[in-house]
């Protein structure tokens, strides 16, 4: 039987196919201008270039983008950052074709209006074609930079990578240079163009007959060009006792590399501007706005990840850049660069960029370097800056902060794939302890309080946005009412307090939150219509300050798990402790407590769904002597229908009872990862029924495989002493992230299920690791999902067993 026969082929989707199809089709469409412009030596007409803008970002920018998602989930650090970020290249690149078909379009008719008196609107469409070709090749220039850093990383993964990426490499240094040497670079670029294309079109084959036949049927993956570990050796960091190794176990790539990435093109763009070598900022604004949206997939991944620091920083460094490219549009519209106003909101990004700073004194000395550097661009900015000075400061600025996001990008690539800090970044600044006693808030017992058990990876998100919008409509209320000044406050308040607050809203509707997704609405729709409301000054003015503060104290909370800063207590503490039990959705029983695990045993038995702890994360619990209820977990969860759910027993032992026929390989394997975070996929057959799975024999796995969980969670084995085995699936709606307390599977799924065994925080922040075995007596295991045991792990225990059954 054949591994995609055994187990979903949802499981072993090629993200990668998409991926390089995508590049490859758009290089394709490139290609046909380039050759075509060589040709006639006529540059396409407004039309084309519109039609061919629009199927860049369809093609290049959407499809590519999907494929960067998927990739993420796959937890591929290289696929992911290499496909969001040329998707953000071709989306740019597509909306520059169609600057250029507009522009084309006004030109020509411009030159056949016979009748016009003033040839001043022919010069006008030619100056803007000019400033465009200027954006063009400012945006350019670091996606040359960075595919570069691509081709190189990917080679220390697969020898069709590098190609692919190296092809973009020299394609994008030749678009860049057909904007200004002439058709012959033109020429060069469709030429390179056709190797992109060649090379995607191996690439995608190779990576579809890996996806449908489980092996490597042509070669180029899964050989590197040269061994990752030849760039460096592992450098040695101090202890982190604040969980920041546990959040690597995750099955979401890291997507640091990917915020770098787009730190080096915006601010690259930005300097190249600063610096006079753009006129407009009209393309550039779209360009970095373009990039900013792979920003926020960046902090949002960081988020899916519990990594309250970076879902801070990238979802700040979004909010900034495109506040600055908005505000430089406005300024190169509607006035000169010397009529630059002074925003007060640039000193709320100064102190949001410090506080950046204290909570990067838990991470490495190469962020602290970086977010030092972020505090002196937003220093570069304030309004004490004379006119004369602004851009060059801002300018130089942005240059240093340029090549440390460059070194950034590719340290973090490299050491992500290589699972090994071989690019040095640094030891933690700070220890630990020293940071805690600095910060901690002592409760009136003297003991250190734990936080709420609740999700707050976006609350200090939620504060920054909030702060910047009532700081900037506080200046627009105390200012000027010149029309021009408020067309420049605009972005200020609109893309901190709605854009921003609107993703805010997002994360706390997903991970169940403090303050919900209400709450980030309401403030979403507030500061959209801040002009007409017209706040009170000094009600702002407090806002902003207590802002600042809520963001310090939920990123210090949130990286530490402990309430160091105070918050305030519950307004509502008193009436809510007397109307708990009431106000639950469900029944909500302590895992500490015999009788508690009698009573969700009996509503097991009775055909209820339950929420219970296991080794890992929260999951969802149903007997398997009532197959109705394994069916109400699908509804609970909008579970997709070609999933199966695994079951779990409480031990090995109860395997060997039911006699499965098990090769000695098998049984030695399963002996080694059980107990622990580690499911194996295994045949279904008529052992099944002794072990007591009867009546749920259809509804659990597939039909010729079931997948089997034994937890190393003592709760978790008594209960299924009691109730025999059980369904399990992870307690999260189907696609979000995982459930890692139980007041998480309460607010999210309390008012679908029957009860929940509450047992505090999970041990893990992931579900566990999925090894499919059906081959395994041919010396070959698979990893299906990379969970809380690294893969390397689990491949070390197999040779280790396989190596001594020998």
């Amino acid at each position: 039987m054949s591994t995609s026969e055994g187990f979903p082929a949802s499981f072993y989707g090629e993200p990668g196919v998409l991926g390089m199809l995508s590049n490859g089709i758009s290089a394709f469409l490139v290609l046909l201008q380039n050759f075509n412009t060589a040709h006639t030596g006529v540059a396409p007409v407004g039309v084309e270039n519109i039609l061919a803008g629009v199927h860049l970002i369809l093609i290049g920018g959407l499809c590519q983008l999907v494929a960067g998602l998927l990739s993420f989930r796959k937890y591929d650090h290289l696929s992911g950052t290499a496909f969001i970020g040329y998707a953000a290249l071709w989306g740019s690149y597509g909306a520059t074709r169609i600057f250029y078909g507009a522009c084309n379009e006004t030109h020509q008719m411009m030159s056949n209006d016979f009748n016009s008196t003033s040839n001043t609107p022919f010069r006008a469409t030619s100056v803007i074609l000019m400033f465009l070709d200027e954006s063009a090749i400012a945006g350019l220039v670091p996606y040359i930079l960075l595919s570069f850093l691509l081709a190189f990383c990917s080679a220390t993964v697969n020898y069709i990578m590098p190609f692919v990426f190296g092809a973009i490499t020299l394609t994008l240094v030749f678009e860049a240079a057909g904007l200004v040497a002439g058709p012959w670079a033109l020429v060069v670029s469709g030429i390179l163009e056709t190797c992109i294309l060649l090379f995607a079109i191996y690439g995608s084959a190779a990576l579809l007959t890996k996806g449908l036949t489980q092996r490597l049927v042509l070669k180029g993956f899964g050989t590197p060009l040269f061994n990752v570990l030849l760039l460096g050796t592992t450098t040695s960091t101090h202890t982190q006792s604040i969980g920041q190794e546990k959040k690597k176990n995750t099955k979401y790539a890291e997507p640091m590399a990917l915020g770098f990435f787009c730190d080096t093109v915006a601010s690259f763009i930005f300097a190249f501007y600063s610096f006079g070598y753009m006129k407009s900022f009209g393309l550039g604004a779209t360009w970095v706005s373009i990039i900013t949206v792979a920003l926020l997939l960046s902090s949002y991944y960081s988020y899916l990840r519990q990594d309250c620091y970076h879902t801070t920083k990238f979802g700040l460094h979004a909010a900034y850049w495109l506040i600055k490219a908005w505000e430089e549009f406005v300024v190169s519209v509607l006035k000169e660069k010397s009529e630059r106003e002074a925003m007060v909101g640039n000193w709320f990004f100064v102190i949001a960029a410090l506080v950046l700073c204290l909570g990067s004194l838990t991470t490495d000395v190469f962020e602290l370097i970086h977010n030092v550097l972020f505090v002196l661009l937003t220093v570069s900015t304030i309004p004490q800056i004379p006119v004369q000075g602004y851009y060059y400061f801002f300018g130089a600025a942005l240059s240093l902060f340029v090549v440390v996001s460059l070194y950034g990008t590719f340290a973090r690539l490299i050491n992500t794939i290589a699972e090994k800090a071989l690019i040095p970044v640094g030891s933690q600044p700070a220890s630990t302890d020293t940071l805690k006693n600095a910060l901690t808030c002592k409760t009136r017992h003297g003991e250190k309080e734990e936080l709420a058990q609740t999700d707050q990876a976006s609350d200090a998100l939620f504060y920054l946005s909030n702060g910047l919008a009532a700081l900037s409509a506080l200046h627009t209320a105390s200012s000027s009412t010149n029309p021009a000044f408020l067309h420049l406050t605009l972005p200020w308040v609109l893309i901190s307090g709605a854009v921003l607050q609107a993703y805010v809203s997002r994360l706390q509707e997903a991970s169940g939150g403090r303050f919900g997704s209400v709450i980030p609405s309401v403030y979403t729709a507030v500061w959209a219509t801040w002009a007409w409301f017209r706040f009170a000054v000094a009600m702002l003015a407090l806002l902003s300050v207590i802002c600042i503060y809520g963001a310090l104290a939920s990123l210090m909370n949130s990286i530490f798990s402990q309430r160091l800063l105070p918050m305030g207590p519950c307004v509502l503490r008193e009436v809510v402790k007397e109307e708990s039990v009431t106000e639950l959705p469900c029944p909500a029983v302590d895992s500490h407590l015999t009788s508690s695990l009698q009573t969700i045993a009996a509503c097991l038995e009775e055909g209820g769904v339950c929420g219970i702890p296991t080794d890992t994360v929260y999951a969802l619990a149903a007997s398997c002597k009532n197959p109705q209820a394994i069916e109400k977990i699908y509804n609970i969860k909008d579970r997709p229908a070609e999933k199966p759910v695994c079951i779990c027993i409480s031990n090995v032992e109860q395997l060997v009872a039911a006699k499965p026929p098990f090769s000695p390989l098998l049984w030695e394997f399963m002996r080694n990862v059980y107990p622990g975070g580690i499911s194996c996929i295994i045949s279904k057959g008529d052992w099944l029924l002794r072990l007591g799975v009867g009546p749920a024999y259809d509804r659990v796995g597939t039909s010729d495989s079931i997948m089997i969980r034994v937890p190393d969670h003592t709760v978790t084995s008594h209960l299924c002493d009691i109730t025999g085995p059980l369904a399990i699936t992870s307690a999260n709606p189907s696609g979000e992230a995982d459930s890692t307390h139980h007041d998480m599977v309460i607010s999210r799924l309390g008012h679908k299920i029957q009860g929940v065994l509450c047992d505090g925080h999970s041990n893990e922040v992931v579900a566990s690791t999925v090894v499919n075995c059906l081959r395994i007596n041919e010396g070959t295991i698979t990893i299906v999902r990379e969970g809380c045991v690294p893969a390397a792990k689990v491949q070390q225990i197999f040779d280790r067993v396989k190596s001594s059954m020998v």
